[in-house]
């Protein structure tokens, strides 16, 4: 279903290879395939930047001010060295200058997120297929966020709330309620699952942005949702911590970082449902 705004000309039908993306304009409608490669491009540019806000963002730093420096020489990177994928492939992972590696996280995050652009335009139409990548881009912010820090912050975990609330409003107005009801369950079941263990074990089992993030969850994927969820993220986790064990005694009585699982869990189970 479609953003009801037909002054803009959206098209009703599927994204299907082959079909318009937008249509009803003037001009000739761009096929899905051109939209996937836009969309994969402006993927590859916000990685680029959630690579850098999941950098400064834990340390206190500005994201949007200061130019990005090589983390060995100090050298500040030029045009040419912050193409998106390329400079890093074309560099072959090395600085320009002092030859130092660099972190493999940049291009692990900017694929990551021309991946989710492109899926996000070849899956849903129109507005619908932007609302799915900006919900996958700040899904990967988030486990990467958890992945390195162990920290979902309130300051990205509510707008998620509010964002699949107003996502549910513009595309699927009858089901609000529903979405509504998943936000309160999603956040009142793990909040639970937390003060229970706290509870029996004396100790943190979860922390506070597992159930904000589940909470967003439910907003936008509705209650029903939620237990695809819960068994998606508790099912890649476990198979996680069991492969991790091996390289060493005593892992599974470590943390594991749960947000890392339950985002891209969220984003698959809303392509697998709404799409």
């Amino acid at each position: 279903m479609l953003w009801p705004l037909s002054s803009l000309g959206l098209s009703g039908g599927g994204s299907e290879l082959g079909q318009p993306f937008f249509s009803g304009s003037a001009a000739p409608p761009l096929p899905v395939f051109s939209w996937c490669v836009l969309f994969a491009i402006a993927g590859a540019v916000v990685g680029s930047f959630l690579a850098l806000v999941s950098l400064r963002y834990p340390r206190g730093e500005v994201v949007a001010l200061g130019r990005s420096g090589c983390s060995s020489c100090g050298r500040t990177l030029g045009p040419l060295d912050l193409v998106p994928i390329l400079s890093f492939a074309a560099l072959r992972g090395r600085c320009r200058t002092c030859k130092a590696a660099i972190e493999r996280r940049y291009p692990i995050i900017e694929v990551s997120a021309a991946a989710i652009g492109a899926a996000s335009a070849l899956l849903f139409p129109g507005w619908q297929a932007l609302a799915a990548a900006l919900l996958g881009w700040w899904l990967l912010l988030l486990a990467v966020l958890d992945f390195e820090h162990y920290w979902l912050p309130d300051r990205l975990t509510y707008p998620l709330i509010l964002l699949g609330l107003g996502a549910t409003i513009a595309f699927t107005p009858a089901l609000l309620l529903h979405h509504a009801a998943g936000a309160a369950l999603g956040f009142l079941l793990l909040w639970s699952v937390a003060a229970g263990y706290r509870a029996l074990r004396g100790r943190h089992g979860l922390g506070g942005g597992d159930a904000k993030l589940f909470a967003a969850a439910g907003a936008w994927l509705g209650w029903y949702d939620l237990p695809l969820v819960l068994l998606g993220a508790a099912g890649t986790g476990l198979a996680a911590a069991l492969v991790l064990h091996k390289t060493g005694p005593g892992f599974l009585t470590k943390r594991l970082p749960f947000g890392t699982f339950l985002a891209p869990a969220i984003w698959i189970v809303y392509l697998g449902t709404k799409a």
